[in-house]
């Protein structure tokens, strides 16, 4: 199998994108950890959008969350704010430190996220990694995929007037050498963010969101990885996909 020491091309920006419990973390620690190993200094930088910090901060007034507490337009505002600047620093950090930049989330999550939070017509929807009760029912996984679908079909087709303005907000970004979308079952994903006791996540609002993520134009541009196995052979097939890409550049 080729590894990375193989690879011709030197890569200056990789993204890891998926659902919550999909592994991107992980991945994304590993393929950096993995990179610089073998002589491509990379460094690892997680581009979440603050929801702890605005969650903690609603619980101390007495919120549910960050969405009640400031409201579906402000949070939106704010989540992207964040992100946009944990982007930037990304970009300039490794820019300047001439590392490759191994980004886990990226744009596209907030993309996502718009378009399934527009979906979600009975009510707000679990943002990214957003808890939902315990007591949430469990639907099989057939279930959960098809359901999911089927509640993001209904604007997935074209943009929200809020995706346009974070399209043009995120627009001075550049485009990603490489894109890793890490695929799960949406049992599995949500069985694997309840093992690690924070959180709990509903099956269905996950498969929503990975019908999310497909809807986007970006996305026949990606490669997939299959996520469902170990982490090692999560790293492997993404190290045997960046070798491969290497090749037919």
């Amino acid at each position: 199998m080729m590894t990375m020491v193989d690879m011709r091309i030197r890569p200056s920006m990789i993204v890891l994108i998926g659902v919550d419990g999909s592994g991107k973390s992980t991945a994304a620690r590993r393929l950096a950890q993995d990179l610089t190993a073998a002589g491509n200094p990379a460094r690892y930088f997680e581009n979440a959008g603050g929801r702890p910090i605005i969650d903690a901060l609603a619980h101390r007034l007495g919120c549910r969350d960050g969405r009640h507490l400031l409201g579906h337009r402000l949070h939106l505002a704010v989540e992207a704010t964040i992100r946009w600047l944990a982007i930037a620093r990304a970009i300039v950090v490794s820019t300047v430190t001439r590392r490759v930049a191994i980004m886990d989330r990226y744009t596209y999550c907030q993309y996502a996220l718009i378009r399934v939070r527009a979906a979600g017509a009975s009510g707000p929807s679990p943002g990214e990694d957003q808890p939902v009760p315990r007591n949430a029912a469990e639907p099989t996984r057939t279930d959960a995929r098809v359901q999911g679908q089927r509640r993001s079909q209904a604007v997935h087709p074209a943009t929200t007037p809020a995706e346009c303005l974070i399209r043009r907000l995120y627009s001075p970004f550049p485009g990603p050498d490489a894109t890793f979308y890490l695929a799960v079952p949406p049992d599995e994903a949500a069985r694997r963010v309840q093992l690690r006791g924070r959180d709990v996540e509903d099956p269905l609002y996950l498969a929503a969101f990975a019908a999310a993520y497909r809807s986007l134009p970006e996305f026949p541009n990606w490669t997939l990885i299959d996520a469902s196995t170990d982490a090692d052979s999560v790293a492997a097939a993404i190290q045997v996909a960046m070798a491969e890409t290497s090749d037919t550049v």
